[in-house]
């Protein structure tokens, strides 16, 4: 199967635009799984809880994933993409999950970075894994994390131990660090995964953030697959077998999951 991460600079505010702007790059990713970043659609740097607010939707019944919905069908694509999701009187930072037949499943991002903790919730639900197919209906597992999750090795253990072959991995990143570290992620856990960041500056008026780009998608050698570069909107694609990640062994006498001994562990 195809992945492609699909790096964006979007416009603070402008979520039609943003959504016309990355449309054209969806449709021709050519791709079985298409991830895109964090809050693609809507930009990130909010100037309040209430422009948040303004710029929320419910899912899957809003136009960011009724738009998604639609790339999906015109091209057999499974996608994975960020939005501002609007619940009751709850905000959150969430990715959906939108196949060609429908949404699939939100995911609420569990860590929040920095001002994201004035405007939204943490999300309550765990770490989910969905099984998908690609274009030719071959089934492999599918899980999701957004941005900050990465910073905690127990995200991306949990979609691991929940049977994950694939992390869809939205992002908006500026700590320099992800980069480099989500190979290792990929190593230990024995998966693929696949960050779709964002390039340029936003401000929220009285600060700027720069986000780092390098949008990856790495194997469970801890190869890096595809990259992109700091600065250019793009689209990054890789081959996989996503079932390779189901071997978890090292060699003939360790394995990476079954090695774990969790009962020494604390929490």
């Amino acid at each position: 199967m195809t992945i492609s991460c699909i790096q964006t600079h979007p416009t603070l505010g402008e979520t039609e635009d943003n959504l016309d702007g990355a449309e054209e790059a969806v449709l021709g990713a050519d791709a079985d799984l298409v991830v895109l970043p964090e809050l693609f659609a809507s930009g990130y740097f909010f100037e309040s809880t209430e422009q948040a607010r303004q710029l929320a939707e419910p899912a899957p019944d809003g136009p960011t994933t009724r738009r998604l919905h639609a790339w999906a069908r015109a091209t057999g694509a499974t996608l994975v993409a960020g939005l501002v999701e609007r619940a009751g009187d709850e905000l959150f930072n969430s990715a959906v999950v939108v196949a060609p037949n429908g949404w699939l499943g939100t995911y609420r991002k569990t860590h929040l970075y920095y001002q994201e903790t004035l405007h939204f919730s943490p999300g309550r639900d765990g770490f989910q894994v969905w099984t998908v197919t690609d274009r030719r209906r071959r089934p492999y597992r599918l899980g999701v994390m957004v941005c900050f999750d990465w910073f905690f090795p127990e995200s991306a253990r949990t979609l691991a131990l929940n049977g994950a072959d694939v992390i869809a991995h939205p992002s908006n990143l500026v700590l320099p660090h992800c980069p480099a570290a989500m190979p290792t992620r990929a190593l230990e856990n024995g998966v693929f995964t696949a960050t779709a960041n964002r390039v340029g500056t936003e401000s929220n008026g009285d600060e700027s953030l720069t986000f780092v780009g390098q949008s990856r998608i790495c194997s469970p050698r801890a190869e890096v697959l595809a990259e992109a570069t700091a600065v250019d909107p793009m689209t990054i694609r890789a081959e996989v077998d996503p079932h390779q990640a189901r071997d978890r062994a090292l060699n003939l006498y360790n394995d990476r999951l079954g090695d774990r001994r969790p009962d020494l562990y604390t929490a």
